[in-house]
């Protein structure tokens, strides 16, 4: 690592830069897709490859499509991407479907996408099975850093094994397009930024066996996470653990290689911004937790996530409660998203040890079903996780313009209390539609039990 001016760096990492499109190379070494080319406006990119379902999880009980592919590169403007696939793309479908992204059929295994700028795309010849991730971000802009900086790890393209990366306050780790950073982080301390267009690559370590307790491990205050593409988790992957300003922007998970590997966890974390993301994982994609009771602050509070494609491949996508140990979690936003694949409840939100879970707002989320028993669960719950046996509360939760589309299920929505002291109270359903049929307070999706006051359902 070696300190060098972002201005030089953005400029020499650069693998082609013109009219609005910037390429990276891939590095010597690296195996690429032999499942995917690439061309963006007649430039070829790199495919890379992700692995699903390590040993001893490869059991055959799951089955989540196999290995698949990715690409990234910076956009401006409009482009067109040429695909060429070793198998046949006539049933090929584009998650999540978008009215300004065209498909041109060249032949029975050639398209071409027309996008109109940045994008995050899951190109799917069949499904789950092997897509194609494709990840056009916005060119990256040099931010105001001396030539000479001590405060700037830089990773250059290439392959490099760190291990574990310690980052203390005011430093910025970089790693660049063309980068593959084979370790982990651990951020501790203030005004401190994890950046670039490279991947942070965990797929090298076992289970639970990574250089750090999770792939980017943060404690501290105005921290953000931005550009970068990470593989393999070998646990959870982004972890803000009693951290407060946090800003994760524009992140690629690539995972579903190991149980265990959660999105996004805030945990007694407050003030924490999740926008313009892509997470594929095997655990939930996004769990919000109070481990710590000793904190000094150890609520969660003030979490937003917006404008986010999210993919779980066998647990929830937003679990919201287990193993907190916090007195509240309050003033979520869950907005502007797309569920392009899910197994388990997409909102399991089952608050436990007097937590008191409230204030959430879920809005304009739409979701691909596939036969999904259940959507959503409200239920103060005690679970195996939880020091204290004693349910939690829920009040003042509203899912708003919610549309699930995509194969025939029951979708299920239930809101159930613990017991007269542990309720659900004051909850609104609002516009939510299931395939195609607007949901009502006589819908057989709906399911209201016992404890709970003040559901309203409307259309």
């Amino acid at each position: 690592m070696k300190a060098l001016s972002f201005c030089v760096l953005l400029c020499t990492t650069a693998c082609c830069s013109f009219a609005g499109l910037v390429t990276y190379p891939a590095p010597g070494g690296e195996p690429l897709s032999t499942n995917y080319t690439v061309e963006v406006s007649g430039k070829i990119v790199p495919v890379y490859t992700a692995r699903v379902l390590d040993a001893p999880f490869d059991t055959g009980k799951y089955n989540y499509g196999g290995p698949y592919s990715f690409t990234g590169f910076d956009l401006s403007g409009p482009a067109q991407v040429r695909i060429r696939s070793t198998r046949k793309l006539n049933n090929l479908v584009i998650r999540p479907a978008r009215k300004d992204v065209k498909v041109r059929t060249v032949d029975s295994q050639t398209v071409i996408l027309s996008v109109p700028g940045p994008c995050k795309l899951s190109v799917e010849p069949d499904g789950r099975n092997s897509p194609l991730l494709l990840f056009a971000s916005s060119i990256e802009k040099a931010p105001d850093t001396g030539p000479d900086d001590p405060n700037l790890l830089y990773f250059p393209p290439g392959i490099h094994h760190p291990g574990k990366i310690a980052l203390t306050n005011d430093q910025t780790l970089y790693i660049s397009g063309g980068a593959l950073v084979k370790g982990g982080v651990v951020a501790e301390g203030k005004n401190i930024r994890i950046r670039g267009r490279g991947i942070l690559d965990g797929s090298d370590y076992e289970w639970r066996k990574g250089p750090t307790p999770d792939t980017i491990s943060i404690r501290g205050t105005n921290i953000e996470v931005s550009g970068i593409t990470i593989r393999g988790s070998s646990h959870w992957t982004i972890v803000p653990r009693n951290s407060s300003m946090i800003s994760i922007r524009d992140v690629k998970i690539c995972g579903s290689r190991v149980q265990n590997d959660d999105g996004i966890n805030p945990c007694n974390s407050q003030d924490v911004h999740i926008t313009d993301c892509f997470i594929r994982s095997d655990d939930d994609c996004i769990a919000l937790k109070g481990l710590d009771l000793k904190a000094a602050n150890n609520n969660v509070e003030r979490i937003t996530v917006e404008n986010c494609i999210l993919w779980c491949d066998r647990a929830r996508v937003f679990l919201l409660g287990h193993e907190s140990r916090a007195a509240l979690m309050q003033d979520i936003q869950l907005r502007s998203l797309d569920i392009i694949h899910f197994s388990m409840t997409a909102f399991l939100f089952e608050p436990g040890e007097e937590m008191r879970l409230q204030r959430v707002e879920v809005e304009n989320v739409r979701l691909n079903a596939d036969g999904q028993n259940e959507l959503i669960r409200l239920k103060p719950v005690v679970n195996q996780y939880m020091h204290n046996k004693v349910p939690g509360h829920i009040a003042d939760i509203h899912f708003k313009n919610v549309t699930v589309g995509g194969g025939p299920g029951a979708c299920k929505i239930q809101v159930m209390g613990a017991d007269p002291t542990h309720q659900s109270r004051k909850v609104i359903f609002s516009g939510i539609r299931i395939g195609g049929n607007t949901l009502t307070q006589e819908s057989p999706s709906i399911e209201i039990g016992p404890h709970v006051v003040d559901v309203r359902v409307l259309e």
